[in-house]
């Protein structure tokens, strides 16, 4: 793999060791934690770029609009759906919900670049949209869970197809702080919406750890590695390292001793590992047509049809010259 394919899939498994480490802050209110989460990436990123001499960009009152949205939407509001869905009907149905991102992305990522899907990672995002539920599992469901967590997904793609216009102006540093930077006023107001005046406290040393941990990386450095890597590969092919999730999350479980992976997890992995590899595979160049293959033989006779009509004999080879009767 080069380092765009190596870089969206260690994005996406970083991703998926946040549900691994969420339990270290469980207690802590959801909407303050995330915007504590967002502020500490942003000042890191924000001095990443400072560091790297990246100078100040002017954006267009358009580029803000998406800008905005997506912040809004792949960050505050993707956090709010989750989090939503999870109590209405378990963690099992966001996640399995979210497991067709893969498949989302192939289908809708050409067509918002003004494309058309191709067949064969349309079948891959199938394959690894497959692993990806087998891997996180069948789980009880509801009409409002389920309503939630295809909210969830809309604004999943949201946070890749939003950004492919801004990357090539803003670059992939600038527009994860900012975007970040966005999105803590806006948690910030949900929380006050939805937890009053609990919205932030002071965390205990666990809780400062994992959030500390989901701000430096699976926010800083998985975001970054992501929008690095979104327009290199196209919303179709890195869609499909959204496998990844559910591997990271049975892999961290795992190493943390909190869980061990069953034989569906690990077929589920093996299915989202052979996807990925069957939507990266490069189409096998075509064969030249017949009538192609049959063009340059056809020109030497025609050159030799000239070349009698102008009195001039053929050149005569080797295999001419022992045909010849004695």
């Amino acid at each position: 793999m080069n380092t765009y394919t190596t870089g969206a899939a260690g994005a996406m498994f970083l991703v998926g060791t946040l549900a691994a480490v969420s339990g270290a802050i469980a207690d802590y209110p959801v909407y303050g934690g995330q915007a504590l989460r967002y502020a500490l990436a942003a000042v890191v990123l924000l001095a990443a770029a400072r560091a790297r001499g990246l100078g100040p960009v002017r954006l267009r009152p358009r580029q803000w609009g998406l800008l905005a949205t997506l912040s809004l939407t792949g960050l505050v509001l993707f956090n709010v759906c989750v989090v939503e869905a999870a109590r209405a009907s378990g963690p099992a149905l966001p996640g399995i919900v979210l497991g067709t991102v893969p498949l989302a992305l192939a289908l809708v990522g050409p067509m918002a670049t003004g494309g058309r899907p191709s067949p064969r990672v349309v079948g891959a995002g199938l394959v690894v949209a497959a692993g990806a539920l087998l891997a996180t599992g069948a789980g009880s469901g509801n009409l409002p869970g389920l309503l939630w967590s295809l909210g969830a997904l809309a604004c999943e793609l949201c946070f890749s197809l939003l950004a492919l216009p801004l990357l090539p102006v803003v670059g992939p540093v600038r527009l994860s702080a900012w975007s970040a930077a966005l999105a803590v006023p806006l948690l910030l107001a949900a929380g006050l919406a939805l937890d009053g005046r609990d919205v932030l406290r002071t965390p205990t040393p666990a809780e400062a750890a994992g959030l500390a941990y989901l701000a430096l990386v699976v926010t800083t450095v998985a975001f970054f590695l992501w929008y690095r890597s979104l327009p290199r590969l196209g919303p179709d092919r890195a869609g499909l390292f959204a496998g990844m999730i559910p591997i990271g999350a049975i892999t961290t479980a795992a190493l943390l001793g909190i869980a061990v992976p069953t034989p569906a997890d690990l077929a589920g992995a093996a299915l989202v590992v052979s996807g990925i590899a069957l939507g990266l595979r490069s189409p096998r160049p075509r064969r030249p047509a017949p009538e192609a293959a049959s063009r340059p033989a056809s020109r030497r006779a025609s050159r030799r049809a000239s070349r009698r009509a102008n009195g001039r004999a053929p050149r005569r080879t080797e295999s001419t010259r022992s045909s010849r009767p004695p």
